[in-house]
C-alpha cells in the first residue's frame, strides 16, 4: 500500500509539473484575482448546515471521472433537508459534448435559477453548459478544473506519464483506475470501505475526452466558489489555487482528498448553502 500512496504522490507532482506549463495562460487572469481573489474561511470543523432556502435556488450536481452521480449522495440529503430541489445528474463520460448536453438538459428540466456545481471533470462540464445560460447564476467548483477557452484536460494529464498500472485502458478506450490503488489516490480520507465500493463501481471515461477543447468560460460571466482540497493527490492544491484565482472564486479550503465531498459532506454543503443564499 505504501508503493501505492507512493505512485499517487507522484502523480500529483507530475501534475503540478504540466500545471507550471500553463501557468503563464493563468497569468493574464491571476494578476487582478490575487487583489480581489476572497477567501470564505479555512474550515476543518462541522459548520451549521441548518440553513433554509429562502433564496429558492435549484442546485445541479455534476460528477467528475471514474465516479457517478450517486456519490453525491450525503450533500443531496442536507441541501434536500435545507429546502432546495437538487439533481445529480450521470454523465455519459463519452464525449464532453455529450455531458455538456446532459448536464443542459438536467439545468433545463429543474429550472432556474440554478447553482451549478462540478467536482474534477465536472469542472469542465460546468464552465461550458454554463456560458450564456440564463437559467445558470452561480458556479461552485469543488476540487475541480477551471479550464481556459481552448484547454483541454490533456493539458492538464498525460496517461502516458501516469505510474505504471495506475491507468486501465479497455478495448472500447475507455480509462479505468487501478482498483487496488484508488481508495489512495482518489478517497484517502473516506471511509475504507466505501472507497473500495466506488473503485469497484467506478464508472469509466472515454479517453478521447482528453483531447477535447474547452468553449468560452462560464466563470468569466458568473458569481463562482471553489472549494480546495490540500491533501489532493490528483490536482495538487498549487494547481487548485491557481484556478481559483483566475476565476476571482470565493474559496474554502480543506484538509482532504480529491473526493472532499464524500469525507466532508457537512462542509461541502454548507459551501454550497451560502453560494446558493449569497446570489441575489
Amino acid at each position: 500500500m505504501k508503493e501505492y500512496v507512493q505512485k499517487a504522490k507522484f502523480l500529483g507532482l507530475l501534475f503540478l509539473t504540466l500545471m507550471l506549463i500553463v501557468t503563464l495562460s493563468l497569468t493574464t487572469h491571476s494578476g487582478l484575482a490575487n487583489a480581489q481573489n476572497k477567501t470564505l474561511m479555512q474550515s476543518q470543523g462541522t459548520p451549521n448546515v441548518a440553513t433554509t432556502n429562502a433564496t429558492n435556488k435549484n442546485i445541479v450536481l455534476v460528477h467528475g471521472t471514474s465516479i457517478d452521480g450517486s456519490s453525491w449522495s450525503k450533500v443531496i440529503a442536507i441541501l434536500q433537508n435545507a429546502g432546495h430541489k437538487v439533481i445529480a445528474v450521470q454523465l455519459p463520460l463519452h464525449s464532453l459534448a455529450d455531458d455538456v448536453a446532459t448536464t443542459k438538459r438536467a439545468i433545463d428540466l429543474i429550472g432556474g435559477p440554478v447553482i451549478l456545481v462540478g467536482h474534477s471533470y465536472g469542472g469542465f462540464v460546468i464552465t461550458n453548459a454554463a456560458y450564456n445560460n440564463p437559467n445558470v447564476k452561480g458556479l461552485v467548483y469543488i476540487a475541480a478544473f477551471a479550464p481556459q477557452e481552448g484547454q483541454t484536460l490533456g493539458n492538464f494529464i498525460d496517461p502516458a506519464k501516469l505510474p505504471k498500472g495506475f491507468v486501465i485502458i479497455d478495448k472500447g478506450g475507455f480509462v479505468y483506475l487501478n482498483p487496488n490503488i484508488f481508495p489512495q489516490a482518489v478517497a484517502a480520507d473516506a471511509d475504507p470501505a466505501q472507497a473500495k465500493v466506488l473503485a469497484a463501481a467506478q464508472k469509466p471515461y472515454n479517453q478521447s475526452i482528453l483531447a477535447e477543447k474547452s468553449g468560452p468560460p462560464a466563470w468569466k460571466q458568473l458569481p463562482t466558489w471553489d472549494q480546495i482540497s490540500e491533501n489532493d493527490y490528483l490536482i495538487p492544491p498549487a494547481a487548485q489555487h491557481l484556478f481559483a484565482k483566475q476565476m476571482n472564486a470565493t474559496t474554502i479550503s480543506l484538509a482532504s482528498s480529491h473526493t472532499s465531498y464524500i469525507s466532508h459532506p457537512n462542509e461541502i454543503a454548507a459551501f454550497i448553502l451560502k453560494a446558493a443564499n449569497g446570489i441575489r
